[in-house]
């Protein structure tokens, strides 16, 4: 009797005009308890009623929550795993809960995450996973279901669902790819447990090792732009993902990455869309690509694959945020690594771009990042050729500038850059260094009581470089910088008065 009952109520609950009788009669509390039934045709009418009655009504949403409908919904989907239509009416009312905070919390104490992660396995049709990725979206909200999520498998079964779409050409399987992606971002940005960026990191190294381990090299590069086209912007999303969170990975994981080819079908992209394009997926591959350059063993893979060349080529698109970010990646391969600072320091037309930027008023970013790797460059370089290159380039004036900039980090790249390619070569920098009054930049910031210790430090390493030449000597005695060294043997610093002193002494020939 009860069981038709319930029925009945499901089926009257169909009509819009009938919930509000059904819902003023106190139905919706009388059902609730049904759900506790271990026959299944009273939980699958029952569960039905109820969502029918409650759908888009959020007042009696936040009341079946409080009355205990949560740990309800998980037991079905636990102890009914196998019945479609009771997996379905249970994933339905989550899908409708999902949102309310309240919900998210009694979910918490449930395991929801480890029953969820059964169903995306089990699920054949399109319309399953998407229910159950709309749920998961939702959860992920939440930094302790988040937490829940990543440890049940959430994102080895995203990628597991991303290889078997892999080659697709199905507009819905495209939706199923997007959605994924998705959920992969909500679960890595913003939680505050860091286990889950690593494991996330190790999950998406796997995924797009696998991905691209299916694409045949004697396929040819152009079938990246069509068997793959609709994968590209989730392989470069999980590359980006990983190599954003890669010091957590052994450098084989980089290394395979290479093997694969996932920088030079990176380049490819790139190259492709230097004049139109998916900007998003430009952006993520040059995320990818710069963070892929952090890595020592990267750098030097980088540079055996002459990848610094193709890298330059880009830097002719128009598109300021591409520039950026090329600049950016160029300055991480330059860093550490003196072959690669050789490089792009004995590259006329690059250098000509880097002082045409430099001075670059409407793009303060590329403006920047250009200073910015020009010091890189001479910082980690050796060679007189390249200190040379840079000053007929008329890139030192722009070092010069750059002491003064309003971001101590790179006041004290352009102050050591300078000093190591003093050491280097002062005889050919020393006619820039009285033209851009770089002793008198050097004073100001000594006198400065704004300046940092450590911009005062490396200010006064890079006087001492100077030293060594006559003519500067001369404009360093005359800017009476002596004074200023021996007020700053009382500074609070230690390591500004260990300095000071040093440079005293070399001042006065003592050393």
């Amino acid at each position: 009797c009860a069981v038709k009952a319930a029925h009945v109520l499901s089926e009257i609950a169909k009509n819009e005009e009938m919930k509000n009788p059904c819902v003023e009669a106190g139905l919706v509390l009388t059902l609730i308890p049904l759900l506790e039934s271990t026959d299944q045709e009273m939980l699958l009418h029952a569960g039905r009623a109820i969502g029918r009655i409650c759908y888009n009504n959020r007042g009696l949403q936040e009341e079946l929550v409080k009355v205990g409908v949560i740990p309800s919904l998980v037991r079905i989907l636990t102890d009914y795993a196998e019945s479609e239509p009771l997996v379905h009416v249970a994933l339905l009312a989550l899908y409708n809960l999902a949102d309310l905070d309240s919900a998210k919390e009694a979910l918490s104490m449930t395991k929801v995450a480890e029953q969820l992660v059964k169903q995306l396995r089990r699920a054949k049709s399109h319309e399953r996973l998407e229910i159950v990725f709309e749920i998961l979206q939702a959860l992920a909200e939440n930094d302790a279901l988040k937490v829940q999520l990543v440890d049940a498998g959430v994102p080895e079964v995203l990628s597991e669902i991303l290889l078997r779409l892999h080659g697709s050409s199905q507009a819905e399987d495209a939706c199923i790819v997007k959605a994924a992606s998705d959920l992969i971002v909500s679960l890595l940005l913003g939680g505050k447990k860091g286990n889950i960026t690593g494991q996330l990191a190790k999950t998406n190294a796997k995924a797009t090792v696998l991905i691209l381990a299916r694409h045949e090299p004697s396929q040819g590069k152009d079938s990246l732009n069509s068997e793959f086209a609709p994968f590209i912007p989730i392989i470069v999303f999980l590359t980006s993902l990983t190599c954003l969170v890669l010091h957590l990975s052994s450098d084989g994981n980089c290394l395979r990455m290479f093997q694969l080819g996932v920088v030079h079908q990176l380049l490819d992209l790139l190259e492709k869309q230097v004049q139109s394009g998916d900007t998003s997926v430009q952006q993520a591959a040059l995320s990818a690509l710069q963070s892929l350059a952090v890595p020592v063993v990267s750098k030097v893979q980088m540079l055996e694959e002459g990848i610094v060349e193709r890298i330059e080529a880009l830097l002719r698109s128009e598109s300021p945020p591409m520039q950026f970010k090329l600049l950016g990646t160029l300055r991480m391969l330059a860093d550490g690594q003196a072959d690669a600072a050789e490089i792009l320091g004995q590259d006329p037309q690059l250098l000509s771009r880097l002082v045409q930027w430099c001075s670059v008023s409407d793009h303060s970013g590329i403006c920047g990042e250009a200073n910015r790797l020009l010091a890189s460059i001479l910082h980690h370089n050796r060679s007189q050729e390249v200190v040379k290159a840079i000053q007929a380039a008329q890139g030192v004036k722009h070092l010069v500038s750059m002491t003064t900039s309003e971001h101590a980090a790179m006041q004290i790249e352009a102050l050591n850059a300078l000093a190591i390619a003093s050491a280097i070569d002062l005889e050919t920098l020393e006619e820039s260094f009285k033209e851009s009054q770089l002793v008198q930049s050097l004073h100001k910031l000594l006198l400065d009581d704004n300046t940092s210790p450590e911009v005062k430090y490396n200010s006064m390493g890079l006087l001492c470089r100077l030293l060594n030449s006559g003519d500067l000597r001369q404009e360093i005695e005359e800017d009476k910088i002596r004074d200023t060294l021996e007020r700053l043997c009382s500074h609070s610093s230690a390591d500004v008065v260990k300095e000071a002193t040093i440079t005293l002494q070399v001042l006065r020939g003592e050393t």
